[in-house]
C-alpha cells in the first residue's frame, strides 16, 4: 500500500470545512503539552483544508504558532524530540484551518471503494502463504512514489477522511490522556501509553490483530513460516489450593523474560479462565501457537496478590516435524503444523517408509495452522478436481481455490482426525475434504478460526498484524467462530484416536496398495503394488 505525503493529498483531495471546535478549552484541566498538542494537531489535521505545504506570510504564521500554544493552556515548552515533531505538526495544522476558514466546500465524511476494482488472479498469491504465520511484504523505498494518487492498493479503498471522527470523541481521548498522566497512581511513560492505545485499537477490531513492537517483529520474522513454539511455562494443577501452579520456567523464554517464577499462579490463557476440569494438554495447547505470535496471560504470585496481565511471545520453537508410521498397510501422517514444504516432507516420509499403503489417516490434532499454501498443497495430492476453499476479502466476494499439482494419492481412502484444538489451516484442509466428499473427518469439531492474517511492517519500526481476508468452505459455509463439524465423533477422553482411524479404514473395501519408488522425483515415478 502507498501512502502519500501531505502535499499529494493535497492535490488529489477537495478542502474540508473545519469544525467549529477547539479541544483544549476544556473545563476545570489545562491539557498536557504533549496530549494536547498530539490531538490538537490531529482534530486540526482532519478537520482542516488539505493545504498543507502552501505559503503563508510571516505575521500570519507568527499568530498561528502563539495561537496554538496559547490554545493548550499551558506555558511548557516541547522536552523530546517526539513533542517537538507534534509542536511543529500542531503550528501547521493551525495555519491550515485557518488559511481554510471560510473557503472551503463540504465534502463526503466517507470516501467509497473504487468502483473500476475488479477481481483478478493475483489476488490468489496474496493468500496463499498467509494464515496464522502470515507472509511478509517487504516494501523497498523505490517502490513509492509520491507523485502517484491515492489508489488504496491494499484494500482497494481511498483514504477515509478522518473529519468523520466526531469532535466529542477526540476531546474524550486527550481528556483522558490527561486524566492519567495527571491522576494515575504511578507515574506512567507517554511513549508507553500512546503504544497501548495502538495495541488496543488493534484488538478491538478482532483477536488476531495486533501489535508488534520492533523487538516483537524482529522476533516474528526470525521463524522460518509455519513453525510452531512455546511460551516456556509449564503448569500442574494444585488440588488443594485449586490453581494452575507453574511447575517450570524455561530458560531463554519469554516467560522467564516476563520474571514468571514456579509457584505463580497461572489463572488466565488469551480470555479463557483456567479450570479444574482442564487437562495440562489443554493449556499447553493454549500457551502454544504459531512461532512468533504472542499470547496474554494472567498470573498472580504464590501469595497471592495483584493479577498481573502479561504478553508473552511464542519463542522457543516446539518439535514441528511432519512423521509418517504405517500399521497394517494405513499410512498414519501426523501434521504438528503447515510449514512452507510440508509436501515435500511429507512425499519423503512416504518414500522412507519402502512400503505399500491402501488408506491414509491425517492426524491434525492440535494443529494451529501455518502457512494455507501448504495446506492446499496437500489437500492436491489427494483431491484431483473441484473447489477447495473459498477466501474472501474486502475487495472480493469469493474467490475459489483449486487444487494443482498432481492428485497421487486421489485413489486411497482418507480419513481426518481433528480436535478442538485443530484450527486455520488445518480446517481448510478437513473443510477441503469434507466439501468434496474425499474424506471422513472424524474426532471433535475444530477451533473454528478462519482469518487470514497479514504482517504489514511499519516504517517508524515493528509491524501491525491485520486481518485481510476470511476463508469459508467451498460450499460458502462460515468456518470462522464454528469450526468443521467432524462426521464420527470420539470423545476427548485421551483413547487412541489413531487405532480407531485406522480400524475405519481397514473396514471398508480399498485399492491396491500404492507405493512411492524411492527415486520418485514428482514426474510420475510411482509403483502399484500389487
Amino acid at each position: 500500500m502507498q501512502f502519500d505525503s501531505p502535499q499529494i493529498l493535497a492535490k488529489n483531495q477537495e478542502c474540508i470545512t473545519p469544525n467549529k471546535y477547539r479541544l483544549a478549552m476544556l473545563n476545570g484541566r489545562k491539557l498536557s503539552q504533549v496530549a494536547s498538542l498530539a490531538l490538537l494537531s490531529l482534530s486540526v489535521t482532519i478537520s482542516g483544508c488539505s493545504s498543507m505545504g502552501q505559503t503563508q506570510v510571516s505575521e500570519s504564521d507568527s499568530r498561528a504558532t502563539k495561537s496554538v500554544i496559547s490554545e493548550t493552556g499551558s506555558t511548557a515548552q516541547p522536552s523530546s524530540q517526539a513533542a517537538k515533531k507534534l509542536n511543529d505538526l500542531a503550528v501547521s495544522a493551525k495555519k491550515s484551518e485557518d488559511a481554510c476558514e471560510g473557503e472551503c466546500g463540504d465534502v463526503n465524511a466517507i470516501t467509497h471503494p473504487d468502483e473500476g476494482v475488479e477481481n483478478s488472479d493475483e489476488g490468489v498469491e496474496s493468500y496463499e502463504d498467509i494464515d496464522s504465520q502470515p507472509a511478509f511484504i517487504d516494501v523497498e523505498e523505490d517502490d513509492i512514489d509520491i507523485d502517484d494518487e491515492v489508489e488504496g492498493e491494499r484494500l482497494g479503498v481511498e483514504h477515509v477522511p478522518l473529519n468523520a471522527i466526531s469532535p466529542q470523541t477526540i476531546q474524550a481521548f486527550v481528556e483522558v490522556i490527561d486524566v492519567i498522566r495527571h491522576d494515575y497512581v504511578r507515574p506512567v511513560n507517554d511513549e508507553m501509553l500512546f503504544q497501548q492505545a495502538i495495541t488496543g485499537m488493534l484488538e478491538k477490531l478482532d483477536k488476531h490483530a495486533e501489535y508488534l513492537t520492533p523487538e516483537s517483529y524482529d522476533n516474528l520474522r526470525s521463524f522460518t513460516d509455519g513453525e510452531i513454539a512455546q511460551v516456556g511455562l509449564v503448569v500442574k494443577y494444585n488440588p488443594n489450593q485449586q490453581v494452575w501452579e507453574v511447575s517450570s520456567v524455561l530458560s531463554q523464554s519469554s516467560a522467564q523474560q516476563a520474571g514468571i517464577k514456579i509457584g505463580d499462579r497461572l489463572l488466565r490463557v488469551k480470555n479463557a479462565e483456567l479450570t479444574s476440569d482442564m487437562t495440562e494438554q489443554d493449556i499447553q495447547q493454549l500457551l502454544s501457537g504459531i512461532a512468533g505470535s504472542q499470547v496474554e496471560v494472567t498470573v498472580m504470585n504464590a501469595q497471592g496478590g495483584s493479577r498481573r496481565n502479561i504478553t508473552l511471545q511464542r519463542n522457543l520453537a516446539a518439535n514441528n516435524e511432519l512423521t509418517v508410521t504405517v500399521k497394517d498397510t494405513i499410512a498414519i501422517i501426523r501434521l504438528p503444523v503447515f510449514q512452507n514444504g510440508s509436501k515435500d516432507q511429507l512425499i519423503g516420509a512416504l518414500k522412507k517408509t519402502g512400503t505399500a499403503v491402501t488408506g491414509v489417516v491425517i492426524d491434525v490434532r492440535n494443529n494451529p495452522g501455518g502457512v494455507l499454501s501448504s495446506a492446499v498443497d496437500i489437500a492436491s495430492l489427494f483431491i484431483k478436481e473441484g473447489d477447495l476453499i473459498q477466501v474472501r476479502s474486502r475487495t472480493n466476494n469469493g474467490q475459489m481455490i483449486k487444487p494443482k499439482g498432481k492428485p497421487y494419492l486421489s485413489d486411497l481412502p482418507v480419513i481426518v482426525l481433528q480436535n478442538r484444538y485443530s484450527a486455520s489451516a488445518a480446517e481448510v484442509l478437513a473443510s477441503s475434504f469434507k466439501s468434496n466428499k474425499r474424506a471422513k473427518i472424524v474426532g471433535e469439531q475444530s477451533f473454528g478460526k478462519g482469518t487470514v492474517q497479514e504482517v504489514v511492517p511499519l516504517e517508524s519500526g515493528g509491524g501491525i498484524k491485520l486481518t485481510v481476508a476470511e476463508y469459508r468452505s467451498a460450499k460458502g459455509e462460515l468456518i470462522d467462530g464454528i469450526g468443521v463439524k467432524p462426521d464420527i465423533v470420539l470423545a476427548h477422553d485421551g483413547s487412541d484416536w489413531q487405532q480407531t482411524a485406522v480400524n475405519l479404514l481397514l473396514s471398508q473395501d480399498r485399492p491396491l496398495g500404492i507405493k512411492f519408488d524411492t527415486n520418485f522425483d514428482d514426474d510420475g515415478s510411482m509403483l502399484n503394488d500389487y
